[in-house]
């Protein structure tokens, strides 16, 4: 029954004997008559379903939105319009669906459509209006549309067919697509900055601090400070504005940025004294009235006979946040290049931790390389993180391969995730300090973003002695553990502490540019109970003070009406007294080291100051207009620029051009909205 439809018709109403219900009949008629030819002819009339599709995708090579990559929901649309446009193509009548009953259709044919009408796709479907039927009708028509429809053969390889009863009429769904249709292609496609930035902060955690402020000479002389050599802001901040983001504030240390890069400082004689400082003062960039005082000094570099044995654990995190290109696969690269470093003095262990800690690699003679690279190739992440645990099966490992005069240190590597275990960061704290006293230090690497626990890798990297730093990249990696290798493991110098007195009759206020989270009280300079930080082999840091010089007009703080009544003692012309404070690696007793900033160290232009010097201040700049300084704003990114540019010098790693170019990137995402032309003119910048 089903391969006849002309049996469908017997049950038809027999129409009235009217001349118009003749026409209707006889197109019925027609209708099937076409319909049941079709399936005799070996080629069907009009496009095949590919050639229609080809035509569809032809039609569509004209458009060009984000390379021709169209939004999605047009790709729905178009596969939601080619079914029912099949249906319109093959269905012998449509109702529309409002109208119930099924009538026969007036059908105009794809031969004489074409001769009136350019060429289309699918046949032109009119309804004609219809009197409303009565409730014996509706049943029937709806009974003899429900068995035609079961009744219909199915087309292998064809789409679902649509119901006439829940049908629109062609004209109408053909419209309704084609506004559907436009609608989406004139919808601008989505920008990736749009999709992909975020406009919250990272979901990275921080040491909140402010700012160092302007201090009174007469009030308070004296300067106290812990050197640091980290360096982990500067790598978090390069990626943050390579990545398209402003840093918040808080990621953004400015002596972290400036310590980043090495300075040609003269080295010291001797491990006995294992640095000596330089200085100069010379005019500020961003203020013509003030001076900055710096301050360097570089870590004594032991030749190359000088092998010290070294005794390390690799603490790595493999939780479930690890599970990152950036973060564990990038940590496996970044030890492969450490072990690479080694020699057969060394010993390699590994300890892991995710939801329970374990021991992957008893301590190896390093030159077992295939070993040590095997247990690393081999690890996974998963599970979630019991830092604590790990960090204490670490320690117990060190203590045992504990090596008299040499480096037994713990490196721990994780995204800064510690959620289970010691959960009192106080007293994992004192845990560190309690093992940092008994010979084991320690040392962080911070990897990814997102959950990057900043603050706790700082406070732990602090109390273990060792220093933090943060690898974004396999660049990175390469130099913090291959070409900074030495002072990442040998420590020369430890607790080494700076203090800056200086002479009220010279400098009326002063500022120290970053240090915030490394302040010191005046009290805790001779204090050898204080902890402090370490200086690595062959490690340059690089102290900066904007001081105001008395009598300049540029005193931000009123002298008190009621002041010292004594004439306060000077030291003649000396503008500051330095003085620092160490202990060498096997000692628990400090040592002192003295030196006046005379007037000898004074320029009167920066253009007289080093290379090193210029671009030290350069990065100072940098940082304060990054992280918008209350104080030293002022500068434009395009002066900042020039004066890097001047204090380049050699730059054979290539860091300091990188530098450079992320000034530029900075411009763009923070651009100088505020900055007033006629202040300091920039090339083609008209003053009005």
């Amino acid at each position: 029954m089903h391969d006849d439809p002309l049996n469908g018709l017997k049950n038809a109403n027999t129409p009235d004997p009217r001349a118009d219900a003749k026409q209707r009949s006889l197109a019925a008629g027609m209708a099937a008559f076409e319909a049941a030819q079709k399936k005799t002819q070996t080629t069907p009339q009009g496009n095949p379903w590919g050639r229609r599709l080809t035509s569809i995708i032809a039609s569509l090579k004209g458009i060009k939105i984000m390379d021709l990559r169209l939004p999605i929901g047009t790709a729905v649309i178009a596969l939601i319009a080619l079914p029912l446009g099949y249906q319109l193509y093959s269905s012998t009548s449509m109702t529309p669906a409002e109208v119930a009953v099924q009538r026969p259709a007036i059908v105009t044919p794809v031969k004489e459509q074409a001769k009136t009408e350019q060429r289309v796709e699918a046949p032109t479907v009119t309804a004609e209006p219809v009197a409303p039927a009565t409730e014996p009708q509706l049943m029937q028509d709806e009974t003899a549309s429900s068995t035609l429809t079961r009744q219909a053969p199915p087309d292998v390889g064809s789409p679902p067919t649509v119901s006439g009863k829940m049908a629109a009429p062609a004209q109408s769904m053909a419209a309704s697509a084609d506004a559907m249709f436009e609608s989406e292609m004139a919808m601008p496609a989505p920008m990736p900055s749009m999709v992909a930035l975020p406009t919250e902060p990272s979901g990275d955690t921080f040491t909140s601090f402010d700012e160092q402020r302007l201090k009174a000479v007469a009030d308070e002389p004296v300067s106290t400070f812990s050197i640091d050599v980290d360096t982990a802001s500067y790598a978090y901040t390069r990626r943050m504005l390579e990545d398209g983001f402003v840093p918040e504030p808080d990621a953004v240390r400015i002596e972290e940025l400036i310590n980043y890069f090495p300075y040609d400082y003269p080295a010291a004689d001797s491990a006995a004294v294992p640095f000596k400082p330089t200085m100069a003062v010379y005019p500020t960039p961003w203020n013509p009235k003030t001076q900055l005082l710096q301050i360097g000094i570089k870590g004594y570099v032991p030749t190359v006979a000088e092998d010290k044995a070294s005794n390390l654990v690799f603490l790595i995190d493999t939780s479930g946040s690890m599970d990152e290109p950036d973060k564990l696969p990038l940590l496996k690269r970044a030890f492969s290049l450490l072990v690479d470093q080694l020699s057969a003095n060394d010993t390699v262990a590994i300890v892991v931790y995710a939801g329970s800690a374990g021991v992957v690699l008893e301590p190896t003679v390093a030159t077992d390389k295939a070993k040590i690279l095997g247990a690393l190739d081999n690890l996974a992440a998963g599970g979630s993180t019991a830092g604590a645990e790990g960090i204490a099966l670490a320690y117990r490992l060190a203590e045992q391969g504990k090596i008299e005069g040499g480096t037994n240190r713990v490196i721990l590597a994780t995204d800064g995730d510690f959620n289970v275990g010691i959960d009192d960061p106080e007293a994992l704290e004192d845990f560190i300090k309690a093992k940092r006293d008994s010979g084991t230090t320690l040392s962080v690497l911070g990897f990814g973003q997102g959950n990057l626990d900043d603050a706790t890798m700082q406070a732990l990297a602090q109390n273990g002695n060792g220093n933090a730093s943060y690898i974004s990249s396999f660049r990175e990696a390469q130099k913090v553990l291959v070409e900074e290798m030495g002072g990442t493991l040998d420590m020369i110098a430890k607790d080494v502490k700076i203090q800056v007195e200086f002479n009220p009759a010279v400098v009326s206020e002063y500022r120290l540019i970053g240090y915030e989270t490394r302040a010191l009280n005046r009290e805790d300079f001779n204090n050898d109970k204080v902890d402090a930080g370490d200086i690595g082999a062959g490690h340059t840091v690089t102290a900066i003070y904007e001081i105001t010089p008395a009598g300049s007009g540029a005193e931000l703080i009123d002298p008190l009406r009621y002041g010292q009544t004594n004439e306060t003692p000077t030291a003649g012309d000396e503008i500051a007294f330095l003085r620092m404070r160490y202990k060498l690696p096997d000692s628990d007793v400090s040592q002192l080291i003295e030196v006046p900033v005379t007037p000898d160290v004074v320029y009167g232009d920066i253009a007289d100051v080093s290379a090193d010097m210029r671009y030290a201040a350069a990065v100072a700049a940098f940082g304060q207009k990054l992280k918008g300084s209350d104080y030293g704003g002022e500068m434009s990114w395009d002066e900042i620029e020039a004066l890097a540019r001047s204090g380049r010098g050699a730059d054979d790693s290539g860091y300091r051009v990188e530098f450079i170019n992320l000034i530029k990137t900075a411009s763009l995402l923070k651009p100088d909205t505020d900055r007033n032309p006629c202040d300091t003119p920039a090339s083609g910048e008209v003053c009005q």
